[in-house]
């Protein structure tokens, strides 16, 4: 039952006249008090921040960023309200000083730092914030929430709709939100997008004292708060995520893909455009698939030309550059190519390869994946939520020194599985890995 049905005050939407066809319900097209300014310069800025402070409250937040238009995956603009202050919209890219280095928000960060954030799906917008100084002392993720209560859909729209009985207009997610001027309805989009995260926040904080689960949640939002608070990693070789890079077979194709990925970044960071705009991935992963560990000659400009993808604009622009990354990897010794595979240390990502290779871990894996499952199913959450499957793969991959709860913890916590998850996790895993027969799964205690 949705908070409007169990009798819970609906915000004031008597200016959304439209009705969605598809819903029945009104539709939130324009913010309560109009359309804010767009916060770019710095008299804009200070009017922003002096009114945050003084408001009371948590602070709802959201940014908009352009990860399929450009290079990186900072924000373009932050969404702010809190109540006494309203809605206020800033434009970071007005701010950044003219040798490339990020804007100074930390007058800010400190007019909310005291603040609960509010945020809807924390782990897409806290990289972007951390990256240029705004990073939460307490968070409150209404995604996240969503999930724990076992909400079938959590998406900000489906939620509002949910709890309020309102459409929120999503037509503009994907937008290029680096565009300047931002449009009207743009700006009203992004408003919306906080409009009502506060009053979502405290229906669904309710929500959870009522299934018991709040301590659950809190002990989650401040993991969040404490695994982002300073700027994430780029993964080591990321050119081996390139997508459909698992159809190469051979070390010099492999080495194919390295040198045109690099080639591809380099080319997105001068432009910056998303890589993908430039040529695909799917596109480097066909060509590199046809160089085989018999292959005499490397792709030539006439093979390129055969894939879709190296005939966009960006593509042939840089053809030149393409071709002499590949006559380049031609030229390689065979030990400067990649190897096929890097060692993985800890269990591999796909538990049914452990059959034949790690019968013993799969016999584990056999037991404490579908009582996991079992008790996410009886608390009524996704089991990704309950326990994470890495985690859950990194407790079986090896014995433990005894199989007693303690010890399951102790393994739990190795891997970052929370206090409330181990409550409802360590006793049963203990009870079942004890069962399972095999050498060197140490003693009960």
């Amino acid at each position: 039952m949705s908070h409007q049905d169990s009798g819970s005050t609906t915000p004031d939407i008597a200016r959304s006249v439209q009705i969605d066809q598809d819903t029945g319900m009104p539709i939130l097209a324009m913010p309560h008090e109009g359309l804010p300014e767009l916060v770019d310069s710095p008299e804009a800025l200070t009017r922003c921040i002096e009114a945050l402070a003084s408001g009371t409250g948590p602070v709802a937040i959201d940014t908009e960023r352009a990860q399929s238009f450009r290079y990186t995956a900072r924000a373009y603009l932050l969404q702010f309200r809190r109540t006494d202050s309203g809605t206020w919209l800033i434009d970071p890219q007005a701010f950044q000083p003219s040798d490339g280095s990020l804007a100074d928000f930390s007058a800010l960060r400190e007019a909310i730092a005291s603040a609960e954030w509010i945020i809807h799906a924390a782990t897409q917008d806290l990289p972007c914030l951390v990256e240029i100084g705004l990073y939460p002392s307490r968070l409150f993720d209404t995604e996240l929430a969503g999930r724990l209560l076992g909400f079938p859909r959590v998406s900000l729209g489906t939620m509002i709709e949910q709890h309020f009985g309102v459409h929120l207009l999503k037509e503009h997610s994907a937008a290029d939100w680096s565009r300047r001027p931002l449009p009207p309805d743009w700006i009203a989009y992004a408003a919306l997008d906080v409009e009502l995260l506060i009053e979502l926040r405290n229906l669904v904080a309710d929500e959870l004292v009522a299934a018991g689960k709040k301590e659950w949640a809190d002990e989650e939002f401040a993991h969040l708060v404490d695994v982002y608070r300073h700027p994430q990693q780029r993964p080591g070789d990321p050119w081996r995520h390139t997508s459909g890079s698992h159809h190469v077979r051979s070390r010099r194709g492999l080495a194919l893909v390295r040198a045109l990925w690099e080639q591809r970044d380099e080319i997105a960071r001068e432009l910056d455009k998303a890589p993908g705009k430039i040529v695909p991935d799917k596109a480097i992963s066909e060509l590199a698939s046809e160089v085989t560990k018999d292959s005499e000659k490397m792709p030539t400009a006439r093979d390129m030309n055969k894939i879709m993808g190296f005939r966009r604009t960006y593509a042939k622009r840089y053809r030149d550059r393409w071709v002499a990354a590949s006559q380049q990897v031609g030229q390689l010794s065979a030990k400067q190519l990649p190897p096929m595979r890097v060692p993985h240390e800890g269990p591999p990502h796909q538990a049914h390869s452990w059959q034949r290779t790690h019968p013993e871990a799969w016999a584990r894996w056999q037991v404490v994946r579908p009582a996991a499952n079992e008790i996410a199913e009886q608390i009524g959450m996704p089991p990704e939520n309950l326990i994470q499957p890495e985690a859950l793969r990194w407790l079986v991959w090896k014995p433990l020194p005894q199989i007693n709860e303690q010890a399951v913890r102790a393994r739990l916590s190795e891997h970052g599985v929370r206090h409330w998850q181990q409550d409802l996790l360590a006793a049963r895993f203990a009870e079942l890995l004890a069962a399972v027969p095999g050498p060197g799964d140490g003693s009960s205690a």
